[in-house]
């Protein structure tokens, strides 16, 4: 059941207007349900029917039928003086850039007080327009309602399989193009990633450098203690050091001395290297690295195993996302 927040309403800035959306809202339901009532009364069957089984509502309808563009344009003019008092507030609160723009934004209101058939029923776009500015503002929950839960469930459901077989087209496609030896990877890493190795080299390079720094130096006495705590109990397991302290008098000390040096020179390699990629003498490693993952043209096209090797690579790869693509979670939602 669609309730509404008394509060919100009370405090908003915006009462009038909102007591003006209920009165439209009203009489837009109202106008579109004459509507369909005089649509289906239009047809001769439904008129005999009446006259045989309710011929006082048929009598008394009739003439409002004869003369429905007049009762029709009542809530036309009615609706059309609201727009321009809307479009006169807007001019007057400078809520669009431009004067004029009112009328383009909200062209639906026009539309759809033109008396034709077919362009009555965009009303309906103006009921959606107030509903969706009263819970916009709070003053009205429609999530709470059956009938928002219900269509957004089909909603869903219907843009979840739309999307699933567009992605799949797109995979099945992007496959193909990979099984033919498509350029756009070429193109890629000749055209684009290549040419730019340096940039690539530099940019990596610093970020490497602000991690090390930023994660290295403040904790290095922290890592440090770890490390020789780690490389001393690796060495106490390891069963032929341990053997050194039985040599008679000096293997407790030699077993020492060996555990306490091991510590220090892995403590200090690694002190080392991390200093170094903290430093700007990380260039050249970060530089051979990015070398690796982008070879020249010529070493690209002489390696064909590793090619097909990719290429069979990427087309997995995309068998397994088209595989999680044809999972359907509406229908867990299912009762």
């Amino acid at each position: 059941m669609l309730q509404i927040n008394r509060e919100n309403l009370k405090s908003s800035h915006q009462l009038i207007w909102f007591i003006i959306d209920f009165l439209m809202l009203g009489l837009l339901i109202l106008n579109l349900a004459f509507i369909i009532w005089d649509s289906i009364y239009n047809f001769v069957a439904i008129q005999n029917l009446l006259k045989e089984h309710a011929p006082a509502l048929q009598s008394a309808y009739h003439p409002i039928h004869e003369r429905f563009i007049f009762y029709d344009m009542i809530f036309v003019s009615i609706f059309l003086t609201e727009f321009f008092v809307r479009w006169g507030y807007a001019i007057k609160a400078s809520v669009y850039d431009r004067w004029y723009f009112y009328p383009f934004i909200h062209w639906y209101d026009l539309v759809g007080c033109i008396p034709v058939g077919s362009l009555r029923f965009l009303r309906i776009l103006r009921v959606i327009s107030i509903i969706y500015r009263l819970h916009q503002y709070r003053i009205i929950d429609i999530t709470s309602t059956k009938i928002y839960r219900f269509v957004n469930f089909y909603y869903e459901a219907f843009m979840e399989e739309l999307s699933d077989r567009i992605v799949l087209k797109v995979l099945s496609g992007v496959q193909d193009e990979v099984r033919r030896g498509s350029p756009l990877f070429d193109r890629i890493q000749k055209d684009i990633l290549y040419p730019r190795r340096d940039m690539l080299s530099d940019w990596i390079s610093q970020r490497v450098a602000e991690a090390a720094q930023e994660g290295y130096v403040p904790n290095r006495g922290a890592l440090r203690n770890y490390l020789e705590g780690r490389v001393d109990l690796a060495l106490k397991q390891n069963l032929e050091l341990s053997r050194l302290k039985f040599l008679p008098v000096v293997g407790p000390t030699i077993q020492e001395t060996l555990e306490d040096a091991v510590g220090d020179i892995v403590a200090n390699v690694i002190h080392q290297i991390l200093e170094d990629l903290a430093s700007s003498s990380n260039h050249a490693f970060i530089e051979d690295i990015v070398n690796v993952f982008l070879p020249s043209p010529e070493q690209v096209a002489a390696d064909e195993t590793q090619n097909q090797a990719l290429i069979d690579l990427i087309i997995e790869i995309l068998d397994a996302i088209k595989g999680q693509v044809k999972v359907k979670h509406w229908r867990a939602q299912l009762p």
